[in-house]
């Protein structure tokens, strides 16, 4: 049996077709690639019923995913976070079948890893030596760690105020860290100078093919976690908008095999912040790609991105699945990070949280019915965002003080 039953690249603009066996990053068009696979040898190697003896990693979809030689795995065992009922809080917003997909316990604390895991897979199998990207922080941490474990050197260029754990999680593997006086924008310019001079391997989000093979894979836990049966509505933090196309992604394939209904899937939402919004503005107006959002801000760091490469494909998502893209005030934001972290005891991360905003106010407009199944994704740990919480409840003791109850 095929370890991997990966096929090729194609572009989905022009549908121009490229090896997975030498380094491609942008189609000649200037469009992202995207991998596939013969889905129908795959399905007849391996069935669902299979997959739930396996390790609990995401390696666990290893026929579906880009690597053929097992060899080049670069693992820390990520994959397979939980998928919590929240009782409390689904009583709170009228939701009776309101879920998290928590992705802040998994290996370097956020959903970046899943792209870094497969793409350093991938990098090392095609002899990549020295890969760059910009980043808003997690994915920077993530494939640095990764390259590391890969023995491939990693240039990463962050925003200066991204979080500051984040700039010390690429100084500790060894990464060279640069940091930019501007957004993940400027920093992408940066990098895109540096690999045109030098050469150097683009790891920038979706200028290679494999990231989004990565944040597929939470699509396939939650449809394996549910039995293979199809939530209602998933709500996905939208900044490259990488997972919510990588989601769209897995359910095409799971249809294509056979695992799930032909006729159904999730509802699918874009949530960005209403400081930079540019993927709710395109949906609203009925675009197929956004425009460059100005003067970008929010303390929701890892979606603070003006312009995505993919947006035409993070549109597609939304649209083909009666989906729809929402802004959440910072206000909003906060307030939900707290809420989640009262009543159900996550401390998640303010990307997250926006998610669980999103699905409040849909459920008060209707949009989401109280019965309908609502998964929210939560990207990150809130640990990594400590100056995203005031401690104004806190009060200071001297030794000899009693606390009154």
């Amino acid at each position: 049996m095929k370890y991997s039953y990966v096929s090729h690249l194609e572009c989905p603009k022009c549908h121009e077709h490229y090896s997975v066996d030498e380094v491609s990053q942008l189609c000649r068009c200037g469009a992202p690639l995207l991998v596939r696979y013969d889905l129908k040898a795959a399905n007849s190697a391996f069935k669902k019923e299979e997959v739930k003896i396996r390790k609990n990693s995401l390696w666990r979809y290893h026929e579906l995913l880009p690597v053929k030689n097992e060899e080049n795995i670069v693992s820390l065992d990520e994959g397979m976070t939980p998928l919590t009922h929240l009782k409390k809080l689904g009583e709170q917003y009228s939701l009776t079948n309101l879920y998290i997909k928590d992705e802040g316990i998994i290996p370097t604390g956020s959903f970046k890893t899943r792209g870094a895991s497969v793409g350093v897979s991938k990098a090392k199998e095609i002899g990549v030596k020295q890969l760059a990207m910009p980043t808003n922080g997690n994915a920077g941490a993530a494939w640095a760690l990764y390259a590391a474990k890969a023995g491939i050197k990693a240039t990463i260029v962050m925003p200066l105020d991204a979080p500051n754990i984040t700039r010390k999680e690429v100084a500790v593997s060894g990464a060279d860290l640069y940091l930019v006086n501007g957004l993940i924008s400027d920093a992408g310019k940066i990098v895109g100078k540096l690999i045109a001079e030098q050469g150097i391997y683009d790891a920038s989000t979706l200028k290679e093919p494999y990231r989004i093979e990565g944040k597929k894979t939470m699509g396939y836990e939650i449809l394996e976690q549910f039995n293979w049966q199809i939530p209602d509505v998933i709500l996905y933090p939208t900044g490259g908008g990488v997972g919510i196309i990588g989601i769209y992604k897995a359910l095409l394939e799971l249809k294509v095999m056979g695992w799930i209904e032909a006729d159904k899937f999730p509802r699918l939402v874009a949530v960005q912040a209403e400081g930079c919004a540019p993927i709710v503005r395109a949906w609203q107006e009925g675009k197929k790609e956004s425009v460059f959002w100005e003067n970008s801000k929010t303390n929701a760091f890892g979606i603070n991105v003006p312009k995505a490469l993919g947006d035409f494909l993070v549109l597609e998502a939304i649209n083909k699945t009666n989906g729809c893209a929402i802004a959440i005030s910072e206000e909003n934001i906060s307030k939900a990070q707290k809420q989640v972290a009262e009543l159900e005891g996550n401390f998640i991360c303010p990307e997250g949280a926006a998610t669980f905003a999103a699905a409040r106010i849909l459920r008060e407009k209707d949009w989401i019915k109280e019965e309908e199944t609502v998964v929210c994704l939560n990207t990150g740990a809130g640990i990594k965002y400590p100056e995203t919480v005031e401690t104004n409840n806190v009060t200071l003791l001297q030794p000899d003080d009693v606390i009154q109850s």
